[in-house]
């Protein structure tokens, strides 16, 4: 059985305030859409991904569009236009369930996800809902005009699991019957199941699923996400000795000195301080584990390529790169005139702000090796955040 999810990204998201779409907006340090695609791609039992975008909106497909483990598309006018869009996306493969995720629930738990993905087995559908427990109020004019009986009554939520077949036969025959019916503009997915006449149960949902619509939403999320996230920290520690030359590279930037560090690759001692944090941070041993020095094909290899990696094994396993702190060790050559291009430098190869780079020296007071300048020391931290 291969599970797929579309991840619902296409809205202008406007109504919360701040004049950004809003899952391009930030919460604890990534962006909505982030949290959610983050999510999903890091359950075990979660096999594709779909993202679908605003094709008039660059940012998701700048954002992601290096992700091999995505596909990306664009979406239609209306939500179950871009719901379908996303279906067709998989259409052809051997996706036998797909869960359809608004993109704006970035709290939404492993745990649900399980729980529609095993609904699956015994009903074509599968949604989460929170039974209705506070009174039912009618109002107009500020005031309370009627009330309404709460039996029976759930809060719809994402995402909402079908059997695919079933799930795209139905998006295609609504479109095709009645382009402009209500069951076209549907705001959920089950209401274009149900007008198809599938069965669609309901598994426990949670309050802290929520849906960001307006700004106070961002607040809660934040605090949500707070309490769920996984947050790993790394260090990494890398000396390279100085040998006749005329540079050093550091942090990825070529600096004029009349020696050069010793080492199988590059000897960019800095970035291999932060590659071996981000190792450490994911107990992924270091360097040498993934890049042995015994291979040739690494030798005089840009440290950058081994960076990268780091970074997109985090990834990998749901993890972001919040920030990365590294300090150089020496004498000489002097650092501060170059920190600010190495910081641009380590934040452009891991795709960060440069705000969350770090990149500062001190020396030794020429103690040891470093004070009678042999060489060169890195010491570096790097948190991961994951949901």
């Amino acid at each position: 059985m291969t599970n797929a999810a579309v991840i619902v990204a296409a809205g202008r998201g406007l109504r919360a305030g701040g004049g950004l779409a809003k899952q391009w907006r930030d919460i604890a340090g990534r962006a909505v859409a982030d949290w959610t695609i983050a999510r999903f791609a890091a359950h075990p039992r979660i096999d594709r991904v779909v993202v679908v975008l605003n094709p008039e909106d660059p940012t998701g497909w700048e954002r992601y569009g290096a992700r091999g483990d995505l596909t990306l598309c664009a979406g239609g006018a209306q939500r179950s236009d871009t719901v379908r869009c996303g279906l067709r996306a998989l259409a052809g493969s051997d996706v036998t369930n797909v869960l359809i995720h608004d993109v704006a629930r970035p709290c939404i738990d492993a745990q649900t996800i399980s729980a529609v993905i095993d609904a699956l087995d015994t009903s074509p559908g599968a949604a989460p809902g929170l039974v209705v427990t506070d009174a039912l109020w009618t109002g107009a004019d500020g005031a309370v005009t009627g009330t309404r009986d709460r039996t029976g009554l759930f809060a719809a939520q994402t995402p909402q699991g079908f059997h695919f077949d079933a799930i795209l036969a139905a998006h295609e025959a609504v479109h095709e019957a009645a382009p402009e019916s209500a069951a076209a503009s549907a705001a959920d997915d089950v209401a274009i199941a149900r007008a198809a006449g599938l069965h669609v149960a309901i598994v426990a949902g949670k309050a802290e699923n929520i849906k960001i619509t307006t700004a106070d939403d961002f607040d809660r999320a934040a605090r949500i996400l707070g309490r769920q996230m996984d947050i790993r920290l790394g260090n990494g520690y890398d000396v390279h000795r100085f040998v006749p030359g005329d540079h050093v590279t550091l942090c990825g930037i070529k600096i004029p000195h009349d020696q050069r560090l010793d080492g199988h690759s590059d000897a960019d001692v800095a970035m291999h301080a932060v590659t071996d944090a981000i190792y450490g941070a994911l107990a992924e041993g270091d360097i040498g584990r993934h890049f042995p020095p015994s291979d040739p094909q690494w030798k005089g290899a840009a440290s950058e390529i081994f960076l990268r990696h780091a970074v997109e094994l985090a990834r990998a396993r749901g993890f972001g790169v919040s920030n990365v702190d590294v300090t150089l060790v020496c004498e000489r050559p002097k650092i501060g005139p170059h920190a600010q291009a190495m910081q641009s430098e380590m934040a452009r190869i891991m795709d960060l702000a440069p705000d969350r780079v770090s990149v500062k020296a001190t020396t030794s007071e020429r103690l040891g090796f470093t004070g009678r300048s042999e060489g060169i020391a890195a010491l570096a931290t790097a948190s991961l955040v994951a949901p």
